[in-house]
Parts: C-alpha cells; sequence; structure tokens
C-alpha cells in the first residue's frame, strides 16, 4: 500500500476507503483522521509519560503491596505525579490500548494500586532529524561547518567555538570587561531552532489500569508474543519480565477511554478531543498508510516547510 502524508495539509490520497473522499476536500483533518495519526504515532513510539495521583495518606499504607512502602512527605494526598515509561502496542487486533510493563515497585502502579486513575501522554519525535536545516542555523550564527548532529548547535559541544571563545575572552578581559561577561553570556545561550518544536503532533490518552490476562506466563501464545513485542522495542526490559528475580511485574494494558490530540498550529491542524469509538475503531490498515513529519515517504516539503515555523499570525482552533 503506498504510504499518504497526513500531517499536515494532507497533500495525497490513502488507499484506505474510510479515509479518501474526506482528504480531498478537508484541509485541516477532522477528528477521525486525526485519531489515524495518533494510532500511528503509539505504534512508533516507545516513550511516554505516565501520570497519576499521590493517594490520600490513611490510604497510601492500606494500599501498598508488601515490599512496596516507601518514605513519603507528608502531603502528597492529590498531588499528581508523572515520569517517563517504556510503553508500546502489543496486542493483537489491537484497539490502541498501550502495553505497559508495570513493576510493583514504581510510584505510578503504587498510586494506581491505591484507586488512581492514569493519563499517558505521547509526543511524536520524527526519526530523522532535520541535518540540513540546521547546518543554515549553523552558518547564519557563524557555528562549524563541520557541526551535522542535533547536539552540535549547543555552545558547549564545539571545539573550534570554545578555542575561539576562549581567546577572545583573555584577549579582552582586562581592557573591555564588561564587555567580555556579556559577550560570553550571549555566546552560551542557545540559539533558537530552525524549526518549531511546537508544530510536532501529541496526544493524552486517560484510562484506567487492568492486568492482561495469561500475560505473565511466558509459556502461553500470549505471554510469549507480549515478551517478544516488548522487547523488541525495549530490549533492556528482559530483566524486568514477569518473573524475574529482581522486582515482580506484571504486562497491564491502558484502557483508553478518553482521547485529546493537539497536531500542531491551530490553523493546519485539529486540536481537541478525539472520540474514543473513532480512536478504537482505526485498523492497522488505516494508521501503516499514513506518514507522520520527519518520516521516510513523507510528501510535504521537509524540515525547510513552513509547517515547521509557527506564522506570523494564527487563528487557534480547539481548546489548548
Amino acid at each position: 500500500m503506498k504510504p499518504t502524508t497526513f500531517l499536515p495539509l494532507f497533500t495525497g490520497l490513502s488507499n484506505a476507503a474510510a479515509l479518501s473522499s474526506s482528504l480531498k476536500t478537508t484541509k485541516i483533518p477532522t477528528s477521525y483522521e486525526s485519531a489515524v495519526l495518533a494510532r500511528r504515532i503509539l505504534a512508533l513510539t516507545p516513550l511516554g509519560t505516565l501520570s497519576t495521583i499521590f493517594p490520600e495518606e490513611d490510604k497510601n499504607d492500606a494500599a501498598a503491596a508488601p515490599g512496596t512502602k516507601e518514605n513519603r512527605p507528608p502531603g502528597l494526598g492529590g498531588m499528581p505525579h508523572g515520569l517517563l515509561e517504556y510503553i508500546s502496542d502489543c496486542e493483537p487486533h489491537s484497539t490502541g490500548n498501550p502495553t505497559i510493563l508495570a513493576l510493583n515497585i514504581e510510584t505510578t502502579f503504587k498510586n494506581v494500586a491505591a484507586g488512581s486513575n492514569i493519563s499517558l501522554a505521547v509526543t511524536w519525535t520524527p526519526p530523522h532529524t532535520p541535518v540540513h536545516a540546521l547546518k543554515k542555523h549553523h552558518k547564519k550564527h557563524h557555528h562549524s561547518k563541520k557541526s551535522n548532529s542535533w547536539f552540535s548547535w549547543l555552545p558547549f559541544t564545539s571545539h573550534h567555538h570554545d578555542d575561539h571563545h576562549h581567546h577572545h575572552h583573555h584577549h579582552h578581559q582586562e581592557d573591555h570587561p564588561h564587555h567580555s561577561h556579556h559577550h560570553s553570556g550571549n555566546e552560551n545561550t542557545p540559539k533558537p531552532l530552525p524549526y518549531s518544536p511546537a508544530a510536532l503532533p501529541r496526544f493524552s490518552l486517560l484510562g484506567y489500569i487492568e492486568p492482561i490476562k495469561g500475560g505473565d506466563d511466558r509459556s502461553t501464545e500470549i505471554g510469549s508474543r507480549l515478551a517478544t513485542c516488548f522487547t523488541q522495542s525495549h530490549p533492556d526490559a528482559k530483566w524486568w519480565l514477569p518473573g524475574n528475580r529482581i522486582h515482580e511485574s506484571h504486562f497491564v494494558r491502558l484502557v483508553v477511554e478518553q482521547v485529546y490530540w493537539i497536531g500542531g498550529f491551530g490553523d493546519r491542524a485539529y486540536i481537541g478531543w478525539i472520540p474514543v469509538e473513532e480512536w478504537r475503531n482505526v485498523t492497522r490498515e488505516e494508521w501503516e498508510s499514513v506518514r507522520l513529519p520527519g518520516e521516510k515517504g513523507d510528501k510535504t516539503k521537509g524540515w525547510d516547510s513552513k509547517e515547521w515555523s509557527a506564522p506570523p499570525t494564527l487563528t487557534v482552533q480547539g481548546d489548548l
């Protein structure tokens, strides 16, 4: 199937029948088209931020499993807690419920055990970095022409720049101490990136955690499938698979009840709630038929496109 670029202007046509007609007439993606994009992001993104709520103190000790209690400071009850977590999309015939390897010792899952609901925030991170755009940016700001990585735009990663600054600083320090100090501050301030990270799509999934029946037993088909799928995305997770000798762990799913999506800037992308039925009804064929910004096969103008820069005037649609 020939891939389609959905974001941000839907410049191609998909072979998926449910989408082809709307793509011809719609500039800003619909909620369903955005659901397709979000499901692709979920399938390709191995990391997200899980957020929970600390229980009231009187519930904390009662809910904690043996060996998982911790010395928490007072006053945390009702406070939010968010941390990075490994995620995957491992269940056959997936309806968009992320697969998570839950360790009982983690604060996130202690909060869940105490009754907290949970949300997962996921951001699309393009696999192909805009090196050529950064090179243009470096030349504009007199950085080394040899810079060819994401991090080379930072002042402390360029040896050529450091040597130049060191010489310049000592040459002028006695005659112009104030000027030298001011110059040093400017040199150590990161230059703005040549694109807008706010144009990247991201979403939040709200719901609850439930165990995956048979998921902890690798002698079963589902248990073997989950372990294989999860460690393909996270090889180091093999040390924490269910049955390990370090910490008690279980494969669980985040059952999605609500989806909030920000596709980018509101003049070119959908921003708002996606009906959960649309999220669940997206097929593998549909999310495999599209391409996101920065992927190979993306039919937009790439990183030089206006889609990666904030417009001079911006009309935002949706509830940020």
